[in-house]
């Protein structure tokens, strides 16, 4: 297996790991997670109610017990439409063949444990997609306006990121044109960070402090200021369990939800220059407690509670592209894939081939590009 074989992996299946932990501790507090599971949580666990086919608000979703969520669902199917298109992606690409998958593509819902529709387990905000594109024709580049503003887009950009591996601005640029098709304002610029953090993990000695770096020099308004508040706080950290009040009370200000996770204020998820997601720079505050270290970043993600299956799904995507698979303890591979009936390493080795296809592309056109700019550069050819 190549270095980028490796990393690419090591993402997606980071990812799906982060995901499957995360789901069974999204919108509870750190306080009612120990005392649903007798302390921290250090592994797959059960869901928060025995009787989830039937429990509120958590019906008819099983989570826990090692299923992913809408977060892995969403990035296996950008994953189809990459291997379809074998190019960069756009928004058009989105209206043309992730809404398809959506709406007519069956398969295993690990949470409703049956076959069914992608549209019937994603969540409201996913849901618009369907609305503006399929239903409504909106423009693909101008869809994502008026829905409410969250990390919906930014949850499945990790692919993004491993096809631009090593290159943070590039793999910025597309997830903004890609995420504007499903959202605006901060929930966009948090896609196009997280894929540029995904990028940035890709490069060979990348580092915890360069993902970071690289997420700063291309954030925007509140979404830099709210990763620079978090990092800030998470330096001073060791252990994610000491980490969880620091990093929520450093996120708040920029947090538009509230404390109440399930009761969030009149101001929550709309456009904004000065707020920021909670999930991208929690995450990267976790990285950091973490020094990058896979399972540490994950644990912490996942018994902060709130939208734990995202968070842990960017910060697993990100360590996971750090250290690769192995970094991704193998138990936890198997378990997640067994059960959620999901092959969670596959995809990272379809993206990794593409990303060399594209490489190779790219290369070929900067010297041609390059060619004819010596071109331009030189003296003028006077006709005779």
């Amino acid at each position: 297996m190549s270095v980028l074989e490796d990393k690419a992996v090591g993402a997606l299946s980071g990812a799906a790991v982060g995901d499957a932990l995360g789901g069974a501790t999204e919108g509870w507090s750190p306080e009612q997670i120990r005392e649903r599971h007798g302390g921290w949580v250090t592994g797959i666990v059960g869901p928060f109610y025995e009787d989830w086919r039937d429990a509120r608000p958590i019906a008819p979703y099983h989570k826990g017990d090692g299923h992913v969520t809408d977060d892995t669902l969403m990035t296996h199917a950008l994953v189809e439409v990459y291997a379809k298109r074998r190019t960069h992606l756009d928004a058009y690409a989105i209206a043309d063949d992730l809404v398809p998958l959506l709406v007519q593509g069956r398969r295993w819902i690990p949470e409703l444990e049956a076959e069914a529709l992608l549209l019937q387990r994603i969540f409201l905000a996913e849901k618009w997609l369907v609305t503006r594109l399929h239903y409504g024709h909106a423009d693909p580049r101008e869809a994502g306006v008026g829905n409410i503003v969250n990390c919906g887009a930014a949850m499945y950009m990790t692919p993004v990121g491993v096809v631009n591996a090593a290159d943070p601005a590039a793999a910025y640029a597309e997830a903004i044109d890609v995420a504007g098709a499903h959202q605006s304002s901060y929930g966009r610029e948090a896609a196009g960070v997280f894929a540029a953090a995904v990028a940035a993990a890709m490069a060979p000695d990348a580092t915890a402090e360069s993902v970071l770096a690289a997420a700063l020099e291309l954030a925007h308004d509140g979404t830099r200021h709210a990763i620079r508040a978090v990092a800030a706080v998470a330096r001073d950290h060791s252990d994610w369990r000491t980490a969880i009040p620091a990093l929520r009370a450093a996120i708040a200000p920029y947090d538009l939800v509230g404390d109440d996770y399930r009761a969030p204020g009149l101001d929550a998820r709309r456009p904004s220059r000065t707020k920021a997601i909670e999930e991208l720079p929690v995450a990267l505050g976790f990285l950091l407690v973490a020094r990058g270290q896979y399972l540490d970043a994950v644990l912490g993600a996942v018994n902060y509670g709130r939208d734990a299956d995202s968070i842990a799904t960017m910060a697993g995507a990100i360590a996971g592209a750090l250290g690769g698979v192995a970094a991704v303890p193998a138990r936890l591979r198997q378990a997640v894939s067994q059960a959620s009936r999901l092959d969670i390493e596959e995809p990272g080795l379809v993206l990794a081939e593409l990303a060399s296809e594209l490489h190779k592309q790219r290369v070929t056109r900067a010297a041609r590009r390059a060619a004819d700019f010596g071109r331009l550069t030189g003296p003028k050819r006077v006709a005779s």
